[in-house]
């Protein structure tokens, strides 16, 4: 009874595994999320030439360099002629953190402004419709079958 069946050694959970496949190795690398911080890569060159205007712009806003001590799995990738020498750049985009309320500050901001010109833009367009051949009629529709011939 027993003669047909595997032994141990030969019925692993290796062997009952999905072969791995290869992916294509990911553009930026996702550091490890801190509690309460936002992260993302900023431009500091393009082409080999600075940009020190965004880089700038983005450390006013908030956003501040990553030190390579706090995500050591990208001690590897550090380029050593980079002007940012204890942070994270690769391809020519510094890793930046920002607390997480600042980024929700900054989407509302934002929010907010597309909702004033999503209503002016509106409102103007409603000051030129005549009522007796309106642009359109909001919130109306309706569907129609016809027979056929």
């Amino acid at each position: 009874m027993a003669d047909n069946r595997l032994t141990r050694e030969l019925a692993t959970r290796a062997m009952a595994e999905r072969p791995k496949q290869w992916m294509p190795p990911e553009l930026l690398p996702e550091p490890d999320k801190a509690d309460g911080y936002s992260y993302r890569w900023i431009r500091v060159s393009t082409l080999s030439k600075t940009d020190p205007r965004n880089i700038s712009s983005k450390l006013r806003e908030g956003w501040e360099p990553v030190d390579i001590t706090e995500q050591p799995k990208f001690k590897l990738l550090a380029d050593p002629n980079s002007q940012y020498k204890d942070n994270i750049e690769v391809g020519g985009l510094l890793l930046c953190k920002t607390p997480a309320e600042f980024t929700q500050q900054r989407d509302e901001y934002y929010a907010k402004q597309t909702q004033a010109q999503t209503d002016a833009v509106n409102n103007n367009l409603m000051r030129q419709s005549d009522p007796r051949m309106p642009l359109f009629r909001e919130g109306k529709s309706e569907v129609r079958f016809g027979k056929g011939i």
